[in-house]
């Protein structure tokens, strides 16, 4: 097989066509790796390469027998390989065993080819760490790819792999899928454990799934990766067969394009939104404008007290005498702002995230899908939302005297510009999704949101289903950028 087939097939394709002894498992990652060293050295989506282990390895039987794989850099564990979180401080570690999560990727034939580039500790909706450097967008490689999973985003886009590793604490899934024109899908709170001991990420903000080119790639992980674990701290019930087929119920549909927090919004967001949700209503479900009563700039206050707690948590866990030389601008702040958080606080900014759950559930008896532009904006462009030496110094300056939470939304609050929709499903525990249905006149894709009731991942891949068929989804462009590489 060529490249230039390889490139544009889906791990369904793959695992179908070495079933059928048409093509060799290890030809297919040949051709993986050949495509990673054509386009790699541009984009830098790969930060640890397992050539020689990769190509060895005798694949387990399975659904997806053969098929290359590349994982995040975060908590996305392979027994002696690299796990650095794209953090300095963490450059030496390598995994002492498998996770759950990847055992079962395993389990299923699929072959681990590396881990991708990640900001440090997944803390940015860019990948930008000093320790990797800049992974670039393929669709423009003066753009981001997103983050926290824009190693990964880089990678299926640009045709290395059809399947990577993610995870999305805050959108780290849906927002590199909106930048790079994927599939990105955040499952339900406890759908898809990682295990062992790593089950309370981000007191349950946080859970790891991948991204993909087609519906069927992601329906199809869904199906693998949803477990039941005795010891994880979250579980939900799993989905029946049913769910990840083709299928049409009526379904009643809330959207909104105007920003939680009320930051600007561009109007290719609002063209993307709105061009999708007249499509539906053309196809006869019920959409009409809503939004739920929910503060989005307070609810953003507690999800950043979080992440403050969780850093100071991190930090001493590392237990080595840190400075704020040793690691970047955000997880430092973080850390120190965490320091100063009480239990109290702590405990009380997790009612309110149930208290957006509440108000959520409430919202779904009258709207099962919730659709919202994934991004505010296209993708920014490499180094811009990276602060300079000197703003970073005054930053930490004013950490010594400021109120620390307000010090730590203001700094965020650019990043905060490009993806204000996407924390609220962390926060409540819903699934929700990016689909790539619009892409800008200057050539830059960008994804539109939809949320679903908790455990309702099959409503949403109805809606995907059906939308992949449309006019409206991004292919032909998607297919040529991979072609360009």
């Amino acid at each position: 097989m060529k490249r230039e087939t390889y490139i544009n097939l889906d791990a369904t394709d793959i695992a179908e066509l070495i079933r059928k002894k048409e093509v060799a498992a290890e030809e297919m990652v040949a051709l993986s790796f050949e495509q990673l060293e054509r386009v790699n050295p541009t984009l830098n989506a790969v930060v640890n390469s397992r050539y020689d282990a990769a190509l060895k390895e005798k694949p387990a039987s399975g659904v997806f027998t053969g098929v290359p794989l590349l994982l995040k850099n975060i908590s996305q564990a392979v027994d002696g390989e690299p796990l650095t979180s794209g953090a300095s401080v963490m450059s030496a570690y390598k995994a002492p065993y498998d996770s759950h999560f990847v055992k079962k990727l395993r389990e299923s034939g699929m072959v681990v080819t590396g881990h991708t580039n990640t900001p440090e500790f997944g803390l940015k909706n860019i990948t930008e760490p000093v320790l990797h450097g800049v992974t670039k967008n393929p669709w423009n490689t003066s753009y981001s790819p997103g983050g926290s999973s824009g190693g990964s985003a880089a990678a299926v886009a640009a045709g290395i792999v059809p399947v990577a590793g993610a995870s999305d604490g805050g959108g780290s899934i849906r927002i590199p899928a909106s930048f790079t024109s994927l599939f990105g899908l955040k499952p339900t709170r406890g759908r898809t454990p990682v295990g062992p001991g790593v089950g309370r990420q981000w007191q349950g903000a946080a859970i790891d799934f991948v991204l993909t080119r087609t519906v069927r790639d992601g329906a199809a992980m869904l199906k693998l990766l949803q477990t039941i674990q005795p010891e994880a701290a979250f579980q939900t019930p799993l989905l029946n067969k049913s769910c990840f087929t083709k299928q049409k119920e009526p379904l009643t549909i809330g959207f909104s394009t105007a920003s939680p927090v009320g930051t600007p919004v561009s109007q290719d967001a609002v063209q993307a939104v709105e061009k999708t949700v007249n499509w539906l209503a053309r196809e006869g479900y019920h959409v009409e404008e809503a939004v739920p009563k929910i503060n989005g700039e307070e609810l953003m206050r507690h999800y950043y007290l979080m992440n403050s707690g969780e850093m100071a948590g991190v930090m001493m866990k590392l237990g080595k005498n840190i400075t704020s030389d040793d690691v970047e601008l955000e997880s430092w702040m973080l850390s120190e702002a965490g320091r100063h958080v009480s239990a109290a606080e702590f405990s009380l900014s997790l009612q309110a995230w149930d208290t957006a759950a509440a108000v959520m559930a409430d919202f779904h008896q009258q709207y099962d899908i919730y659709v919202t532009p994934t991004t505010a904006f296209p993708a920014p462009k490499v180094g811009e939302l990276t602060y300079s030496k000197a703003e970073a110094a005054q930053f930490k300056d004013r950490l010594m005297t400021e109120d620390k939470q307000k010090l730590i939304y203001e700094m965020f609050l650019p990043s905060l510009t490009y993806s204000p929709y996407t924390q609220l499903a962390n926060l409540t525990g819903q699934p929700a999704m990016s689909l790539p249905l619009h892409v800008t006149a200057s050539g830059l894709p960008l994804g539109v949101q939809m949320m679903a009731q908790k455990g309702r991942e099959d409503q949403l891949l109805q809606l995907a289903y059906l939308l992949e068929e449309s006019e409206l989804w991004v292919k032909a462009e998607a297919e040529k950028i991979r072609f360009q590489q």
